[in-house]
Formats: C-alpha cells, sequence, structure tokens
C-alpha cells in the first residue's frame, strides 16, 4: 500500500496539471466543458477512492500471488516480453470486470459512479468507485498466473494501467486515424459513457480497443448521433458516497419488497437494471427516455459558495498529499483516523452542495474531532516537523470550516423559506 499511497504522490498533481490545461484550452476556445460543482463532485470522488484503496479497504477473495502458487504450469523470466504478456493479460482481464459490472446489476454498483456525471470531461475519469469491497480481479488473472507471470510485474502494471485510461475522457479530441483500430480512443470513450440507445454499453475496452472487436461490443461514434452524457437512473446529487450506493440500496429494497423467493434471490445476478415484476409496478423508478430533452441536475450556488467548494477540495487534496506522503511513518490506526476525517470532511461539503440540511452537523462534527486530536497530540500526524506552524494552520482550516458551514447551510435555509 505504500508503494501505491507514492504513486498516488506524483501522480495526482499530473492529473490536475492535465485538467486545468484543459480548463484553459475550453476557455480560450470558448467550449466550456467544466462547470464547477459537477467537477468538484468528479475530483471528490476519486479522493473518496484513492483513500479506500491506499488504506486496503477491500475483502479479498482470493490473491494474485495465490493464483500464481497454485496454477502457474511454467516459470518465465522478467524480460520485456514478460511486460508485454503481464500488460495484455491485465487489459484483457479489465475489458471483462468492465463487461460484468455494465451486464450484472449487483457488479453494476461498483461502476455507476463513473457514469454518473451528466458532463464529459478528464474530471470524470476521476469518479471511481468506494463500493468495490470484494477483491475478485485475481480470478480473472487466471491466464497471466498459468503462464506464470511474476506478482511484481502485475502489482507494478496495474496503477500503470488505470492511470493511462485517464487521458481519454475528454471532448476536445477528434478521431485519430489509425490509432482508432488499435488503441481506446476519446472517440471510442465518449460512446461508452453516452446514453444513447444505439451506444450503451459499448466499447468496454480500457486500453487496446480489439478485445471490443473481438466480442462484439465495439461501437463507431457517429456524426448524427451527439453522445449524451450520465445515466438513465440520474444520481440527482454532487455527493459521491451517496451515489456509489445509490443501486445498492435499490437493490436492497426490491429484494425485500417482492414476494418471489427466486426473485430476492436472482435480482443480484441479472442484467443490470431488471426488477422484480411485482415491484417495477408498485414502486416505479423514474428512468429518462429521452436522451436529448432531460433535465440535468443543478443546485443553487454564488461566486462566494463556489470559492468555498474549491478551497474545501484544495485543502483535502492537500491533506491527503500529505497522508501520501507521510505514509511510511503512520501507524495503520493514525491512517484510518487520518483517512476518516477526510473522507467525512468529503461526505459534509458534497453535501453541502446538494443543500443538505444535516450538512451544516457534518461540518461541525469533522471540525471539533479534528481539533480534539490537536489539542491531544499537539500535532497533526507529524506536520510539525516539517512546518513550526502545521497544527496551528490545521487548527484555523477546521474553524474555517465550522464557519463556511453554518454560513452557507443557514444561508441556503433562508432562500429554501424565500422560495
Amino acid at each position: 500500500m505504500e508503494t501505491y499511497a507514492t504513486a498516488l504522490l506524483y501522480a495526482i498533481p499530473v492529473f490536475m496539471l492535465l485538467m486545468v490545461l484543459e480548463m484553459v484550452y475550453g476557455h480560450f476556445v470558448k467550449d466550456q466543458k467544466y462547470t464547477v460543482l459537477d467537477t468538484v463532485s468528479s475530483i471528490s470522488s476519486g479522493l473518496t477512492n484513492i483513500i479506500k484503496d491506499s488504506l486496503g479497504i477491500v475483502l479479498v477473495l482470493i490473491s494474485y500471488p495465490f493464483l500464481l502458487e497454485h496454477l502457474a504450469i511454467t516459470t518465465i523470466e522478467t524480460t520485456w516480453l514478460t511486460w508485454g504478456i503481464g500488460f495484455i493479460a491485465i487489459d484483457f482481464a479489465g475489458y471483462w470486470n468492465h463487461r460484468f459490472s455494465h451486464k450484472v446489476n449487483f457488479f453494476w454498483n461498483q461502476h455507476v459512479i463513473h457514469h454518473s456525471s451528466e458532463r464529459f470531461n478528464l474530471a470524470c475519469a476521476l469518479r471511481q468507485s468506494v463500493s468495490n469491497l470484494l477483491g475478485y480481479f485475481p480470478f480473472l488473472l487466471i491466464p497471466a498466473a498459468l503462464l506464470g507471470v511474476p506478482n511484481k510485474v502485475i502489482a507494478i502494471l496495474a496503477p500503470i494501467q488505470l492511470f493511462a485510461q485517464f487521458w481519454y475522457h475528454t471532448q476536445h479530441i477528434g478521431k485519430m486515424g489509425w490509432l482508432e483500430y488499435i488503441v481506446v480512443t476519446p472517440s471510442q470513450h465518449r460512446v461508452h459513457h453516452a446514453i444513447n440507445p444505439e451506444y450503451i454499453d459499448k466499447n468496454l475496452g480500457q486500453v487496446f480497443c480489439i478485445w471490443d472487436r473481438m466480442f462484439g461490443t465495439f461501437q463507431e461514434e457517429l456524426p448524427h448521433v451527439p453522445p449524451q452524457y450520465g445515466i438513465l437512473k440520474p444520481a440527482r446529487t454532487w455527493n459521491p458516497i451517496r451515489i456509489n450506493f445509490q443501486h445498492l440500496w435499490r437493490l436492497c429494497l426490491d429484494a425485500w419488497r417482492t414476494r418471489i423467493l427466486w426473485d430476492k434471490i436472482r435480482i443480484w445476478f441479472m442484467p443490470t437494471g431488471w426488477r422484480p415484476k411485482d415491484v417495477k409496478e408498485k414502486f416505479p423508478i423514474a428512468v429518462i427516455t429521452d436522451v436529448y430533452q432531460f433535465e440535468r441536475y443543478s443546485t443553487p450556488t454564488t461566486k462566494m459558495f463556489n470559492a468555498y467548494i474549491i478551497f474545501q477540495l484544495v485543502l483535502s487534496l492537500l491533506l491527503l498529499l500529505f497522508m501520501f506522503g507521510n505514509f511510511g511513518n503512520l501507524s495503520g490506526g493514525e491512517l484510518l483516523v487520518y483517512g476518516g476525517l477526510v473522507f467525512l470532511g468529503i461526505y459534509g461539503y458534497t453535501s453541502l452542495m446538494d443543500g443538505d440540511p444535516y450538512a451544516m452537523w457534518i461540518e461541525v462534527f469533522r471540525s471539533m474531532a479534528g481539533c480534539v486530536i490537536i489539542f491531544l497530540t499537539r500535532d497533526w500526524f507529524g506536520l510539525n516537523a516539517l512546518f513550526p506552524f502545521g497544527k496551528t494552520l490545521i487548527f484555523i482550516y477546521f474553524l474555517s470550516t465550522i464557519a463556511g458551514g453554518i454560513y452557507f447551510s443557514n444561508s441556503f435555509k433562508k432562500k429554501r423559506i424565500l422560495a
């Protein structure tokens, strides 16, 4: 996990820089693809995901080293060919994992967050799940294990293959000629994120598009069918944690409400969107039918509120970067407390973006807990060793969060009353 945290320490600033460049480009060509609240929601989703992953919060059903030990029929040396085979194996496994996520009700819950934005930009790439709590991916790496691809090769290539999926989440790059036949391109991935009937569940490849062409899931971007983005059952919230578990909650409700025992069991493994007939009729769920004419999610905001939310996002990012830089010096308990406070902060300010009345209390509770830690330890997880006034700056940040949470909650409350 420390190696993964170190990789994130370098990858995150690069991702942020690329997003800023895309924003600047969109501004100058007068074709801006970003809005403040949607962008904050997307980046915040990425932060929650890396908190979970860096802390190893997952139930591993089986590990790759275990498969390698028991299934390998040969041993191969670590050469350039080994790295190539390993990357292809990971990408092949990624295709099928992605396909299962789109085709099976239970697995869709761990992927829906990635499709939940009604905009498509580089920030959208950071919408990653915190609900993928079952570590089953190594099962899909059985071909690599059979070939004896070393564990260290898989461990190094896995984050590289993941990071390589960032760049094509953009609308500013058109079709790319002969590359369209080899790798996943922005044009192909726009199709994947679209909710147009022509595009649903297409282009599931992650780095190489050959898998889509081989297994019948490829669809070219059509000039007369402009992609429309989002999910057919809109999330209607900026809060990434809530988005992560909306679909699972619906499945639980449907499984509870249906009177048919067989439906209670099979609902988890049926195609995405399937619901028991008796529940579907009694408890209908709104679904987008006209992808070109639907109300996209928005909430009231002001320039001052946007500035406050961006401030919260930036501070959350800086806190996480410090955690990754100091990862090896913190105990497991300290990492859980630290990550939990940042996670709760993200839940708080994204709930505030939704105008939820309880958001203020989350902000206040989290900030008071942070202040208590500072008073008890006279430090902020070792920050004073780098900055003499580190704990004071964090203390001021928590006070500003309390003030901001109270002020904006009351401000939105007054607006609702006047409305």
